[in-house]
């Protein structure tokens, strides 16, 4: 009878203790988590936890734009710590163009901290960001990006593209990985100084490990790993096949770095691997700058993996609306036939004679929406934006979808509109809300490639081949939302003109 009543004591022991520490980690977390004064409003969070049961990963840039309806154009949401959410074009503009220095630094999330360490060019902060920007933008530069010295190098490509697409012989394919092994080529031979065969299956799961990390980074399993590492770093799930498949594509340009140490010559550098070899001879005493061999990887990485998603996924979008749009697609043949014809290769001067091909491609950027979220940043200081204050070291994420989408600044967002950049007589107009490569400090450092890359690609693609769906097939623009919008997987027939 005793034995029972301490028993019966001791669980009632261990059961206080419990509720004593819930209770007090709840009362710990909303002591830790309270918003500071004047900090934008936003839905009521549960302790812990956060926003992250009101969020389905597969439309959270729907979901965020929506919440403004209630909470306005600023507001804060708590996924893991507090972000706060910028929507419509006239205040991102503010923030990331007025404000830039105070926007311009990447908050360090446990899940890319686990793979790059904050290294590179995309999570990488302050002075060590600002020398490896500064040398990526002039390396690439001598390497002909922007310059008319690399057309003849894209164009090779849409050859070699133009060749693999017409061997399907018009019968149904998807061309994603064609088509991105395309692209990627472009940015391997700036950075690695090769180009790989469409053949080669090596490279080729390559490009699928990539595309399928991108999409695992904006699901949910990504958002509990920087929410709850210390958790997730002991638990299986999918979030470890993100750092596994990073690892691979890690390991992979490790090899192309030792290819370069092996056969390097200062005197007469291939690329960009040979270029940083160089820099990292010549400032070896500033450390502080990050030109080292860690750091010459994870580099690399952001350029080879920058350099080969977000164009290929817009081309990716742009054949879906082709065959979606078979009346736009006619009109852009019959300026392509205009100007350029059938005998020669498209070529950059073109494009200023061709508005109606220019005002596609552009409305293909604007509603594919590749980035809907954008890469977050992070306040460098306290910063006051409308009538709420931004503390320093703040999560800031400004959506692109709230942009793209202004009904204050599109006369038909929601409808594919080549016309959004045509004016009363045809010809192309920019709108200072086209801002696919986000704006401010950290405006994409790949635009005039990315720019160059789709000109050239689209119009060779048009100029050869008819893109149909597959006989008795509904075209679909569906959607999956990981780190990208990109279209659900597809098929269509090429048929040669």
């Amino acid at each position: 009878m005793q034995a029972s009543v301490l028993s019966c004591l001791e669980w009632v022991d261990i059961r206080f203790c419990l509720i004593f520490l819930a209770v007090f980690l709840i009362f710990a977390d909303i002591f830790q988590n309270k918003s500071p004064k004047n900090f934008p409003p936003g839905p009521w969070s549960l302790p812990v936890i956060g926003d992250v049961f009101r969020i389905d990963s597969s439309k959270i840039h729907l979901q965020l734009v929506k919440f403004k309806e209630q909470y306005g154009d600023i507001f804060s949401i708590r996924l893991g710590p507090r972000i706060v959410v910028l929507n419509g074009f006239k205040l991102i503009k503010e923030a990331f163009v007025k404000h830039g220095e105070n926007f311009a630094d990447r908050p360090s999330l446990p899940l890319f901290e686990d793979i790059v360490k904050n290294n590179g060019l995309v999570t990488s902060n302050g002075y060590m960001w600002k020398q490896q920007r500064r040398f990526a933008l002039i390396t690439l530069k001598n390497f002909g990006v922007g310059k008319k010295s690399l057309e003849p190098s894209i164009q090779v490509e849409c050859k070699w593209l133009n060749e693999a697409i017409g061997n399907e012989q018009g019968q149904p394919f998807d061309p994603q990985f064609i088509v991105n092994n395309a692209v990627s080529n472009i940015i391997c031979c700036l950075v690695f100084g090769d180009r790989f065969d469409y053949s080669d299956d090596y490279f080729q799961n390559l490009l699928r490990l990539i595309n399928e990390a991108v999409y695992l980074e904006g699901g949910i399993w990504a958002q509990m790993y920087n929410a709850f590492p210390s958790i997730m770093r002991m638990i299986p799930g999918p979030h470890r096949k993100i750092i596994t498949h990073w690892e691979t594509v890690i390991t992979f340009v490790k090899l192309k770095i030792k290819e370069h140490r092996d056969d390097w010559d200062p005197a007469a550098p291939r690329d960009y691997i040979d270029c940083f070899l160089s820099e990292m001879e010549k400032v070896e005493n500033d450390i502080e700058a990050g030109f080292n061999e860690e750091n010459l990887c994870f580099c690399t990485l952001d350029l080879f993996v920058a350099g080969s998603e977000t164009t290929s996924t817009t081309l990716y979008w742009a054949l879906l609306y082709m065959i979606n749009y078979p009346d736009v697609q006619e009109k852009v043949q019959a300026e392509i036939d205009r100007v350029i014809g059938q005998s020669r290769q498209p070529s950059v001067a073109d494009r200023a004679k061709m508005p109606y091909t220019d005002a596609v491609i552009h409305e293909i950027q604007r509603i594919g929406n590749i980035l809907p979220l954008n890469l977050i940043r992070m306040t460098t200081k306290d910063t006051t934006l409308g009538e709420y204050t931004i503390p320093k070291g703040t999560m800031v994420m400004g959506i692109l979808t709230s942009v793209l989408f202004d009904e204050s600044e599109w006369e038909t967002p929601h409808i594919f509109n080549p016309g959004h950049f045509l004016d009363a007589e045809g010809n192309f107009r920019r709108r200072d809300a086209f801002m696919p490569f986000s704006a401010g400090k950290r405006v994409c450092l790949g635009e005039q490639l990315a720019r160059m890359e789709l000109f050239l690609f689209f119009t060779s693609l048009l100029q050869r081949f008819t893109f149909s769906p597959p006989p008795g097939i509904e075209p679909s623009l569906d959607f999956r939302m990981g780190a990208t919008h990109s279209p659900k997987s597809y098929k269509l027939c090429a048929i040669s003109r």
